[in-house]
């Protein structure tokens, strides 16, 4: 079963574009190291970083399918930083992987402990739903 892990992070202009470099460089690490792991596990189907809020637009359709725009939204108190798409066997899987990216380091290298929501990803639309 594929699960989407979603790393929410500080506010835009905080947090990580702060940190002593070499705190950078070991959470960089991190990553890198964890998705290898997972690469390597036959685990990992993607992984993306995503730029910070004020990159950020909503779109819908306006008059004639012509897109609108609205943002941007710097003010935003936490942002989707990044992502992870996996496909394990067990939804306590997916669980223990979202630990593991929360635990990632921060200053100091104290464990961020920041949440990671965990969803499954369907394929297709639940049988209740067709």
């Amino acid at each position: 079963m594929k699960y989407i892990l979603m790393m929410n992070t500080m506010r835009a202009g905080a947090g990580v574009p702060l940190w002593p470099r070499a705190d950078l460089q070991a959470h960089i690490a991190f990553m890198h190291s964890l998705n290898r792991d997972l690469r390597e596990s036959g685990e990992l189907v993607s992984a993306e970083g995503l730029s910070f809020p004020d990159q950020a637009r909503l779109v819908r359709a306006g008059k004639d399918g012509v897109p609108v725009t609205d943002g941007v939204f710097p003010e935003s108190k936490e942002f989707l930083a990044g992502f992870w798409i996996i496909d394990v066997d067990t939804p306590e899987r997916a669980y223990a992987i979202a630990a593991r990216v929360s635990a990632a380091p921060g200053p100091g290298g104290i464990p961020l402990n920041m949440p990671i929501e965990v969803r499954p990803v369907m394929s297709v639309p639940p049988p209740e739903m067709l």
